[in-house]
């Protein structure tokens, strides 16, 4: 029989697993939902995108924290980053629930480094899931030497996904309706 740490490790996992899909799959398909007869949400995306510019901050704060060894504070940084993030996904999946998409109409250039920007944050934001979620859940269950080696992965990812989520937002938002 398992014992009682990897029990737990395995019902984790499951559910790393669970989230890690099924978050990517439920944001596409409601992508294609119109609430109808509703006002566009359009006052969302600067607020969505200011929590990106946060995330960011405590990402950075959360880092500087147990570099000091802060434990505590870098805990609760790590915590409000998450729920920051989470926010952002019921805002921005709101916005586009309410209101069509907005086309990027820059010229030259500008193009190719707006769609640049576009595809690697949307690419990055799937894969970086379940690196937070393993992430969190190593240091959950006090492995923190696991934690430490999924964070060189997971903090980078994240820290380009919240910046570039406010670059995405600069760069589109004279195009906003």
């Amino acid at each position: 029989m398992k014992n009682k740490p990897e029990l737990t490790k395995n019902k984790y996992q499951l559910w790393i697993n669970v989230v890690s899909i099924a978050i990517p799959i439920v944001v596409a398909l409601l992508f294609m939902v119109r609430i109808p007869n509703v006002e566009p949400l359009s006052f969302l995306p600067p607020i969505y995108a200011s929590i990106n510019g946060i995330t960011a901050f405590l990402l950075i704060f959360a880092l500087i924290a147990i570099k000091n060894k802060k434990r505590v504070l870098h805990e609760n940084l790590m915590k409000t980053a998450i729920m920051c993030s989470l926010l952002f996904l019921v805002m921005y999946v709101a916005y586009h629930m309410t209101s069509d998409p907005t086309k990027y109409r820059g010229e030259g250039g500008m193009v190719y480094l707006y769609y640049a920007i576009l595809i690697s944050h949307i690419i990055l934001s799937i894969i970086v899931i379940p690196l937070v979620l393993i992430s969190y859940v190593r240091a959950y269950l006090g492995q923190y030497e696991l934690h430490k080696k999924m964070v060189r992965y997971a903090f980078p990812v994240w820290l380009y996904v919240a910046i570039t989520g406010v670059v995405v937002y600069l760069m589109i938002s004279p195009y906003y309706v």
